[in-house]
Parts: structure tokens; sequence; C-alpha cells
């Protein structure tokens, strides 16, 4: 393995060779399958889980909410601890994580509704997986120095990000399967094994070499080795400036400030029409349309499907055209085929044809999205600035819940609460995308 000694500053940066960087492709992609699944796995089974212990469906709803502020919590704090310990360490905690989560959900449940609040509050962790995932890829195959890698790393990143549909249907899947037969806590058991043969996976990772430098030339700061240091961000054409500048404040200041408001802003619109077309919508597609209960689980079956391909497309086209771009059209385009197939016609081709289109251009540019805030943030605090953004996504989705329940207890209908919480506010998140500022993915480092 060759290696670049620094004798200046004492620091020796391995080469990141394809090896790497397909081995952290492919763990990262099973480590955020998995996250998945446990995420998905609690909403799917709180039913069973309120059954057992008699937890009515209001009792069940608080639960859900809070725990969906637990997990915006944890998944902020993770960020600051992607810049302090590393991208490696970050993956090492979001899947370490996502096991004791699994595994603790047994007993939460019989130690009372907070407990258990407090327990899957941790999935956070495993919802955090796609912010150091986006961090890390982005890092290390810019660092692999290869031009075919960098043209289209958006695309590869978006077989990664595809993850989620197929964790979503992985855990719809063996739950059918699984539940009859061990249960309910059998079921949180069996997906505590696959996030530990992951954890011992990503103990094999490389750091990014940026973050390595980083925390050396924090180091040599630090130690009052100021020309060193100076040296050594010269040497590798890096700001010094920007590195001498880190932690939670720096996020809402300079041009981070622009970055952190508006794709926090654009990531919490979102989220809200994520709520309304997404989790809810077997609902919106019985209420509104009409729709049988069972083909509307089908159209969600379809829609993972769809969010799959979204992804890759997105993440191809975001290499060709720029992840702004992609992502701000792409989400201007959603919230069209949503308010299209709420005021379209009723027939049941016409619905499933633009709710799908709908979910294609919602979901599909997350494979920008992710890459593209990471990118807008210097490499001293591009885990905290990215964390920030995405704790904005839970957050959207408890406002949109609020909000599609205060207007049809006033007595409005689903068709006009998913236009103002759904349509409308993926509309808009594209539109605000455009104030962020223009990045060259060429430029990162």
């Amino acid at each position: 393995m060759q290696e670049n000694p620094l004798s200046a500053s004492g620091l020796k940066l391995e080469k990141i060779l394809p090896a790497d960087v397909k081995r952290a492709t492919i763990v990262a992609f099973f480590a955020w399958v998995f996250a998945v699944y446990d995420f998905i796995l609690f909403g799917t089974l709180l039913p069973e889980i309120g059954k057992r212990y008699n937890w009515d469906a209001a009792a069940q709803a608080e639960i859900a909410t809070f725990v969906a502020i637990g997990t915006a919590v944890i998944a902020f704090a993770i960020g600051p601890l992607l810049d302090r310990l590393g991208r490696r360490a970050g993956l090492l905690w979001t899947v370490a994580g996502a096991a004791v989560c699994s595994g603790l959900t047994v007993a939460g449940g019989a130690l009372g509704q907070w407990p258990l609040v407090l327990i899957r509050s941790l999935s956070g962790l495993g919802y955090a997986e796609e912010t150091v995932n986006a961090t890390y890829l982005n890092e290390l195959y810019s660092a692999a120095n290869d031009p075919k890698l960098n043209r289209n790393k958006g695309f590869i990143y978006s077989l990664v990000q595809g993850g989620w549909p197929i964790g979503a249907l992985i855990a719809s899947g063996l739950t059918a399967l699984l539940l009859p037969r061990i249960g309910w806590q059998g079921c949180f058991i069996f997906a505590t094994f696959p996030a530990i043969v992951i954890f011992f996976m990503t103990r094999r990772l490389k750091e990014s070499p940026q973050f390595l430098l980083h925390k050396r030339i924090k180091e040599l700061r630090e130690a009052g080795q100021h020309s060193e240091a100076r040296s050594l961000a010269g040497e590798h054409r890096v700001d010094y400036e920007e590195h001498s500048r880190a932690g939670l404040g720096e996020a809402f200041r300079g041009s981070a400030l622009r970055a952190t408001l508006v794709l926090g802003g654009g990531i919490l619109l979102n989220w809200s029409a994520i709520q309304v077309f997404s989790v809810l919508g077997t609902t919106v597609l019985t209420r509104v349309h009409n729709v049988s209960f069972e083909n509307s689980l089908l159209i969600l079956v379809l829609s993972n499907v769809i969010g799959y391909c979204g992804y890759l497309c997105h993440g191809w086209i975001g290499d060709k055209i720029g992840r702004r771009n992609t992502l701000g059209l792409g989400w201007m385009l959603g919230g069209a085929a949503f308010a299209a197939m709420l005021y379209g016609p009723g027939t049941e081709g016409v619905v499933v044809a633009l709710y799908s289109l709908g979910l294609f251009f919602l979901i599909g540019p997350y494979s920008a999205a992710l890459f593209f805030i990471g990118e807008s943030y210097p490499t001293a605090i591009r885990g905290t600035g990215s964390s920030i953004v995405h704790a904005m996504g839970p957050i959207g989705a408890i406002l949109a819940g609020i909000g599609v329940t205060s207007m049809l207890n006033s007595g409005s209908d689903w068709m006009h609460a998913a236009l103002w919480f759904g349509a409308l506010p993926c509309f808009l998140s594209g539109v605000l995308i455009f104030f962020a500022k223009h990045v060259d993915p060429a430029a990162v480092k």
C-alpha cells in the first residue's frame, strides 16, 4: 500500500484504493438497509406492541410522536460526534445504536411507555446513518482521485441510498413471515443480528483522508504550531482559516448560515410531504379516491420499487446537471404530481400513475440531496451542518401530523389537508432549494 509521508507534520495519509471504495460502499449500503429495517419495523409492529400492553390508539399515537422527537434529537447529536471523532467512528456508533435499539425494544414495552420512548429514540442513530454515509462516502470518493468515480459518484451513492425502499420491503416481508411464528419480540431480536455483523465489517474500513487531515491541522494549531499547520493546509490546498472554525455555532455563521437555513427549511417542508404521502399514503388513497385498502397496500409496495428507481435516476441526473438543480426541479415536479392526483380523475389507473410519479419525484431526489448537503459545508463542520439539516426531517413530519389533525378536527377533509400539508410543501421545498448556493462537486475537499 502506497503512503504519502508528510515530514513537516508527522502525518501519513494512506492512499484510497478501489478496493477501499468498494468495501465502504457495500458496508454503507447494508448498514443503511438494516437501519431502515429497524426504523420501519417499529412503526409496523406498534399496533402489536400496543395490543400486548393494552395501549389504545391515542397512546400509540403519543408514543410515535415522542419517538419522532427523540429521533430528531439523537440524529442532531451525531453530527458533532462525526466532526470530532471521525467518519468511521460515526458509522460504528450508528450501526451499534441500531443493534442496541432493536434488542432493548423487546423489554422496553414491559417497562412502560416512557422507557420505550427513550429506547426507541436511539433509532435516531439509525436514521442518522444516511447523514454519516453521505459524509463519509463523499469524502472517500473524492480522495480516491479517480476521474471516472468523481464523474459518477452521485449515481454510485444512489445505489447506497436505495437501501431505504429495500429496507422497508424487507421489514414488511419479514414481519409477515416471522410475526406469526416468533411474535413481535422475536422480530426485534432477529433485527439485531445483521447489525452486529455489519458492526464488525465497519471496523475494517479506512477513515477518510479529509478528516485525518483536518484532525492533524487542528492538533498542530492547538499545540501552538501555527506555521506547521498552515504549511500542511497549503500543501493539501485547503483553506486554513476554514479548518480553524468548528463547532455547532459555525453552522450558523458566514456562508454556512445560508446552507443551514435554506437546506434545513427545504428538508422540513419536504418531510411534511413525506409524512402525508408516504407514511400516511394508504389513508390518503383510501379517503380521497376510495381506493380499497388491499389495493392501497399493493400501491405502497409498488411505490418502494418506484422510489428505488427514483434514487438511481436522480443520482445519475445530479452528476449531469448539478445536485441543486436536480433536487429543486424534482421536488417541484413531485408537488405538482401530487396536486394533480388529489384533484384529477378518480379512476384507479390515473390515481396510481400520478401517485407513483409523485413518489418518484418526492423520494428519488434524496440521493442527490444528501450528497449536496455534505458538499455545502467545509470539512470542519460537514457532519455538524449535515446533521442539523437532517434533523429537520422528523420535525417537519411532526408539524404535518399536527396540521392535518387540526384541519380534520375543524371539519375539513383529507383532500384539502393533503394539499396544504403534502403537495404544497413538496413544491415549495423545491423552490426553496434554488436559494442554496450552487456547489461544484469537483471543488469539494
